[in-house]
């Protein structure tokens, strides 16, 4: 289970990747985290999932995380006559309240909380933004528009509102459903979907009451004007450019992920990058070029992780794929040139000690040509100090919390351990250099830096480090 790279790969269970065969042989290809979509499948599909994931994790000896991603609300027209309209260009087009099936002038829009946002010249899309409405006129139930990109809409597609912030809560009844089972079941992420502002967090922290871990979804550009307060409130973060792109102008995109990834970095908060990232192998044996490329550049940015969806979800291909992400995550991190990109971005610690301790170690594993970092933590918050600094080698996180093992499943650079707290300074070197070879990081000679906290087992007590040499 030792990994050679850094990034982490999040592979999505569907149909094509449900059995115990396959679930393993994507652990063996590389996926360190699975994804639980509950926009698709049933709870019994889920459960079956996970105790297929929570039995290979007892046969390998090694924490396996699992993120369950919540619909979220999905904002859609209702029923047209005949199953389809065609929408003209500069023809007038309402949508109202009235369920009645609609037509090439109108549709029904069941969703009250929309009309309350809109404003004049608001822009509606409409499929993915295959067309684009513009908002001439309101009412309380009703918004007349004008057509700007016409064609075919259908029953059911997707609404979408650029830069309109709505009153709405990112946690439907579904979601409150779901979140509930998938915490009783023993999820260790949370992704929410639909965020907006901070609020939102804080609504699904207090269902959650620190049972998970929870990552918020940037799929919202109303997300973006609350960035830094949103970084401030969720436990990490997924750049989902699919949605995303939706309401943003393409070019927009790139720069945007940078900047997610940026704040995300600096303030030692893990984020994935979602969304197309091999979306030819969903029956292709290969990715496009391009494809090669953008996983590598979300490597060279510093994400803490790239996702596949339906790639591994619903693809021909679900092992091939996470074998070829792997590929292109080890290759893109041998490049010389990483490591200056990397190491551009060096975060200021914090005034604390358990900042500085983080900080001193990855320079003194850098001076000394360490083998690993080894970071007792019992919360996690040690192991992401330490990753914030992106070491140029590998850390070893224990803990004697098995929830704080899978959540850091996902975190960079980082190797996880389930073990009991230690009791004194020589337990603690003589179980980090016995752990460290055990787990290949590290071999006779060897010299390792160790960062704990005494008293040894407190959440946050980072304020030791000790260099040893593995027997």
């Amino acid at each position: 289970m030792r990994r050679i790279r850094k990034a982490k790969i999040v592979a999505t269970l569907g149909p094509s990747s449900s059995d115990a065969r396959t679930i393993r042989a994507l652990v063996e290809a590389g996926a360190d985290v699975f994804r639980l979509n509950f926009s698709h499948g049933n709870h019994d599909d889920h459960r079956a999932r996970l105790d297929v994931i929570r039995n290979l994790e007892r046969e390998l000896e090694h924490p396996i995380g699992v993120l369950m991603d919540l619909q979220g609300p999905k904002l859609r027209v209702g029923e047209l006559a005949g199953g389809e309209a065609t929408l003209a260009p500069g023809a007038r087009f309402r949508l109202d309240l009235d369920p009645a099936p609609g037509g090439a002038d109108r549709a029904p829009l069941p969703h009250p909380e929309i009309f309350e946002a809109l404003q004049t010249d608001a822009e509606i899309l409409l499929d993915d933004g295959k067309l684009r409405l513009r908002v001439a006129k309101l009412g309380r139930d009703f918004a007349e528009t004008e057509v700007v990109t016409g064609g075919i809409l259908k029953n059911h597609k997707g609404v979408n509102l650029p830069g309109v912030v709505m009153n709405i809560s990112p946690l439907t009844e579904k979601d409150r459903r779901d979140l509930q089972f998938g915490l009783d079941l023993g999820v260790d992420w949370v992704a929410m979907s639909f965020v907006q502002r901070p609020e939102d967090i804080a609504e699904g922290r207090r269902l959650i009451a620190g049972r998970a871990a929870i990552m918020a979804k940037i799929e919202k550009p109303a997300a973006l004007n609350h960035l830094t307060e949103l970084v401030e409130s969720a436990d990490g973060f997924m750049v989902a450019r699919g949605d995303l792109g939706v309401e943003l102008a393409p070019e927009d995109v790139p720069g945007r992920q940078k900047e997610i990834i940026r704040l995300c970095r600096l303030a030692g908060k893990p984020v994935v990058v979602a969304t197309q990232m091999l979306e030819s192998m969903i029956s292709a044996p290969a990715p496009t070029r391009a494809e090669a490329s953008d996983v590598a550049t979300a490597v060279y940015d510093g994400a803490d992780a790239v996702m596949l969806s339906a790639e591994s979800a619903a693809g021909d291909y679900p092992v091939e794929a996470v074998q070829m992400m792997d590929r292109i995550i080890a290759r893109t991190e041998n490049d010389r040139h990483y490591a200056p990109i990397i190491q551009a971005l060096h975060p200021e610690p914090e005034k604390t000690a358990p900042d500085a301790i983080s900080a001193a170690a990855a320079q003194v594993a850098d001076t000394i040509s360490a083998a690993a970092i080894v970071s007792y933590t019992t919360s996690g918050s040690t192991a992401l100090r330490a990753a914030r600094e992106r070491p140029v080698v590998p850390i070893l996180v224990l803990t004697s919390k098995l929830a704080t093992a899978r959540q850091m499943a996902l975190l960079w650079g980082a190797h996880s351990v389930h073990t009991a707290d230690v009791r004194d300074f020589q337990e603690m070197v003589g179980k980090a250099c016995r752990l460290a070879a055990k787990e290949k990081l590290a071999d006779s000679g060897d010299r390792l830096v160790i960062t704990a906290g005494v008293p040894f087992g407190t959440p946050g007590a980072t304020n030791v480090l000790r260099i040893a040499w593995v027997d």
